[in-house]
C-alpha cells in the first residue's frame, strides 16, 4: 500500500483517530479562583472545602461571566426537578467550558448551557423535558437494589457478585445518579432514605453474610463513594474481605478518581492501597478500581496521575463505567473521544456504558435501546477488542444485559423484553423467574407518533396520582429500612 493510499484511507474513515495530549484547564479563568495557587489546587482539603454546593457559591465563582437567566434556570431546577443536591468539586467545575473567549455578549452563557459536563453536574430546568419529564414507569430505586438487600446496604442481585454500599455520600453528586433514592442530601422533590444501622454494625453484618455465603466471589465496594470513607476504616473493611476464602475479586467504585483525583494522590492513601494490594496478591485476589467519566473533557493530567498512582500501587486495572447521556456523550465521536482519552492518556480501561436508568425527571438524558444499539455498532472496530466498551441496559429485576441481548422489542411503544439465566436473591422460590420476560421502556419522546399517542392515552398519571405513588413508595422503603 502506498503512503498516499494509507493517508487516503485514514482521512476517509467515519471517525478520524488522533491522539490528544491531556490538558489541565486554567482554573484562574474563573473570577472566584483567580488567586488560587497550584499548591492549593493539588490539595484535597482545599478541593473539598471549595465544592460548589448552591447557587450562591456558583455566583461567587462565576460572577457576571454568565447571565442571570442561567442562575435562575439552575435555581428553579433545584427547587422543582433535581433528584440530587448540588455538589461539584473544583476539579469537575474546571472541566466545564475549558476556556473563556467571549466573542459577543452572552457567548460564555451559551457555552455553559451547551457544555457536556455541565449537563449532568449542574442540570437546569430548561434541560428537562416538559412533555414527559419522567417516564410513567420511573422509580426512585429503579433497579430494586434495596429489595435485594441481604443485609442493610448489601445488594445480592447476581449469583456470584454483591454490591456493598458502605456509605450514602459522594464527593460529587451527578444529576442522573441511579442511587438517588438513598445517596446524598434530600431535595425539594426527593426525601432521601437513611441507613438505620450504625456504620460498624452494618459493615459487620456484610462481612458475616459473606463468610456464610460461599457462592459469592466478587464484591463491588461502593456507596456513595469509597473516597468519602476515611482510609483507615476502608482499609480495615478490605482486610476483612481478604480474609474470606471465597472472595476472589474486589472492585473499588469511586467517581473521585475523575472528580477528585487529589484524594487518590494522597501519600497515605497510595500507601494504603499498596498494602491492601500486596495482601491481595499473596492470596490470589484481584483488586481493581472502577471510576466514572462521561466526557473526554473530564480526563485531565491529574486524573492520569491518580490512575497511574493506583496502578503503580498494585491494582490490577482501573476501569471506566460511564452512562449514556443525551447532551453529553450519546454520539459515536464523543464516545470514541472519551475512550481514547481514557486509554491513551490515563491508562483507564473503557469498560461499560450504561443506559441511563429510569429514575424520575431523567427523560431528557435517556436514549432508546435502538439508539444504544446503533452507538455500539458505530464504536466497534476502532478500539482494541479488550478496550471496546460494552453498552449495557440495566434491566429492572434482571441486571446488566448487552443492548443486543433483548428477547423482543416493540419499537412502536418503546417496550423491550428481556430474559435472564439466574435468580436474584428475592426469587429463590419463584418457578417462573427464568422463563418470563422483563420490561424496559424507551423514552416516549423517541417513539413514532403512534407510540406517543398510545402512551398519551395509557401512560399519563395526574399530579395527585404521581404524588400518592411517590409517598407510598417512600413509606414502603422506610418500613423496609426500619426492619433491618
Amino acid at each position: 500500500m502506498s503512503i498516499e493510499t494509507a493517508i487516503g484511507l485514514e482521512t476517509a474513515q467515519p471517525y478520524p483517530y488522533q491522539r490528544t495530549e491531556l490538558v489541565e484547564p486554567d482554573w484562574t479563568r474563573f473570577p472566584g479562583w483567580k488567586d488560587v495557587t497550584s499548591a492549593e489546587w493539588a490539595s484535597v482539603q482545599w478541593q473539598r472545602a471549595h465544592c460548589i454546593k448552591n447557587v450562591k457559591q456558583l455566583r461567587e465563582l462565576l460572577g457576571d461571566v454568565v447571565d442571570e437567566r442561567f442562575y435562575a434556570d439552575l435555581e428553579r431546577d433545584q427547587a422543582e426537578r433535581a433528584t440530587m443536591s448540588m455538589l461539584v468539586p473544583p476539579q469537575m467545575m474546571n472541566t466545564m467550558v475549558p476556556s473563556f473567549e467571549p466573542t459577543r455578549p452572552g457567548a460564555v452563557t451559551e457555552a455553559f448551557y451547551a457544555d457536556p459536563v455541565r449537563h449532568y453536574m449542574l442540570p437546569v430546568f430548561s434541560d428537562r423535558r416538559t412533555d414527559w419529564a419522567s417516564h410513567p414507569h420511573a422509580a426512585r430505586d429503579s433497579l430494586h437494589e434495596h429489595d435485594m438487600w441481604a443485609t442493610e446496604g448489601l445488594t445480592h442481585r447476581y449469583p456470584t457478585k454483591v454490591l456493598a454500599e458502605l456509605l450514602p455520600t459522594c464527593p460529587q453528586y451527578c444529576g442522573h445518579c441511579t442511587r438517588m433514592d438513598l445517596v446524598g442530601n434530600s431535595t425539594p422533590v426527593i426525601d432521601k432514605l437513611k441507613f438505620v444501622g450504625k456504620p460498624n454494625d452494618r459493615l459487620g453484618d456484610m462481612i458475616d453474610y459473606l463468610r456464610r455465603t460461599p457462592s459469592v466471589r466478587d464484591v463491588v465496594v461502593s456507596g456513595g463513594d469509597v473516597a468519602n470513607m476515611p482510609w483507615p476504616r476502608l482499609e480495615a473493611f478490605l482486610d476483612q474481605l481478604l480474609e474470606i476464602d471465597n472472595i476472589r475479586d474486589i472492585r473499588l467504585a469511586t467517581k473521585a478518581l475523575v472528580g477528585l483525583p487529589q484524594h487518590w494522590l494522597q501519600p497515605d492513601v497510595v500507601d494504603g492501597v499498596a498494602r491492601v494490594c500486596a495482601v491481595a496478591r499473596s492470596r490470589g485476589v484481584s483488586i481493581a478500581m472502577h471510576t466514572h467519566a462521561n466526557h473526554a473533557n473530564s480526563v485531565t493530567p491529574l486524573v492520569a496521575q491518580a490512575a497511574g498512582a493506583m496502578l503503580n500501587a498494585g491494582l490490577r486495572d482501573v476501569r471506566n463505567q460511564g452512562v449514556l447521556l443525551n447532551g453529553v456523550n450519546a454520539d459515536p465521536h464523543a464516545l470514541l473521544d472519551l475512550c481514547f482519552r481514557l486509554l491513551d492518556g490515563a491508562q483507564i480501561m473503557p469498560y461499560y456504558f450504561y443506559m441511563c436508568d429510569m429514575i424520575p425527571f431523567s427523560e431528557h438524558w435517556r436514549v432508546s435501546v435502538a439508539d444504544a444499539q446503533r452507538l455500539q455498532h458505530h464504536i466497534m472496530g476502532y478500539l482494541p477488542g479488550f478496550a471496546t466498551p460494552r453498552i449495557v441496559c440495566d434491566v429492572p429485576f434482571v441486571g446488566k444485559r448487552w443492548v443486543h441481548q433483548l428477547a423482543d422489542y416493540d419499537t412502536e411503544r418503546g417496550i423491550s423484553y428481556w430474559s435472564k439465566n439466574y435468580r436474584t436473591s428475592i426469587e429463590a422460590t419463584d418457578e417462573d423467574a427464568l422463563t418470563r420476560t422483563y420490561e424496559y421502556y424507551d423514552p416516549i419522546h423517541t417513539l413514532p407518533a403512534a407510540g406517543q399517542a398510545w402512551w398519551a392515552e395509557h401512560g399519563q398519571l395526574d399530579e395527585s396520582a404521581l404524588k400518592a405513588a411517590e409517598v407510598a413508595e417512600a413509606s414502603r422503603r422506610t418500613a423496609a429500612l426500619q426492619a433491618w
